[in-house]
């Protein structure tokens, strides 16, 4: 017990290291790169960016963005803590904190400002590092993200993946009206990005491959897997629907660095194999994700 507690606590610590970095180079996208073009991508830094444009002619500089992300988010975390717990709240609440932190400190310091698509091009892989660095940690950095939760308790048909959809094209669509239509299509291009690298750097961490192998070596093909990859293969029961024929199809699942070792096996043993290939994003049992890491 002592043992597990303790782990359990360094995975916590290295929860909240990957916040940190994670909220940092969100922050450095957003006060860097976005805002000084005007760049809106949806979420409340989205809002605060409108917020900053809109007010900038009646106070000097406009509305700070660390201030509106608080703002905004105070309501919001009170609402989830009431009907979603603490629990719920608990990580996200530091990533929102230590992100309006780092929208306060970091200096104004404007990156890309000539280019307009280095510039959604390189905050959108920024941001989308950061936002995959946070959900690594099983947060999220709160505002669209936790409405999108609050509403779906109540509209359960819908997912929440759907609702944070419709809540942020809207904020692009005011991005739109605001700064015009020009930026909000380089805006789309970041949001692309955004989620391209967060999934990536999510399941890039867990991806691997499936491979169906159809043999009448098959004994053979079995007996070199498990002993040279150090993999297992499982027989499945088929029939061909031509020959009618009884077969036995192996079920092998193994990393992306050895489906080429794979290959090899296969075509060596027989080269008239039928070999088919797709990729799974995760895989749980020894040799890959262990299951006691989703068990806290």
């Amino acid at each position: 017990m002592e043992i597990w507690k303790s782990k359990f606590k360094k995975n916590v610590w290295l929860d909240y290291l990957l916040i940190i970095i994670g909220t940092t180079l969100m922050s450095v996208a957003i006060k860097c790169i976005f805002d000084p073009i005007n760049l809106v991508t949806g979420g409340v830094s989205g809002i605060a960016i409108v917020v900053r444009g809109l007010t900038e002619n009646i106070i000097k500089g406009g509305i700070p963005l660390w201030l509106t992300n608080i703002i905004l988010n105070v309501p919001l975390f009170l609402i989830s803590i009431k009907i979603k717990g603490w629990h719920f709240v608990k990580k996200t609440a530091v990533a929102t904190v230590w992100m309006s932190i780092a929208l306060y400190i970091l200096p104004e310091i404007h990156l890309m400002t000539e280019d307009m698509v280095l510039a959604s091009i390189f905050g959108g892989v920024i941001t989308g590092v950061g936002i995959g660095m946070v959900f690594l940690a099983r947060a999220t950095t709160g505002g669209t993200d936790m409405l999108a939760a609050v509403i779906q308790h109540y509209l359960k048909h819908y997912s929440i993946a759907q609702i944070l959809q419709v809540l942020d094209g809207a904020i692009v669509i005011l991005g739109a009206f605001v700064f015009g239509l020009n930026k909000a299509l380089y805006a789309i291009i970041s949001i692309f990005l955004v989620s391209k690298i967060s999934d990536s750097l999510i399941e890039g961490l867990k991806f691997s491959k499936l491979a169906y192998i159809i043999s009448d070596k098959y004994q053979e093909i079995a007996q070199v897997v498990m002993n040279e990859l150090k993999r297992g293969a499982t027989g499945l029961k088929a029939t061909g629907m031509y020959s009618k024929a009884d077969k036995k199809v192996l079920f092998c699942v193994v990393s992306k660095k050895e489906i080429v070792q794979l290959k090899e096996i296969v075509h060596t043993i027989d080269s008239e194999a039928f070999l088919i290939v797709s990729d799974v994003r995760e895989v749980f049992g020894e040799g890959f994700i262990e299951s006691n890491k989703y068990t806290k």
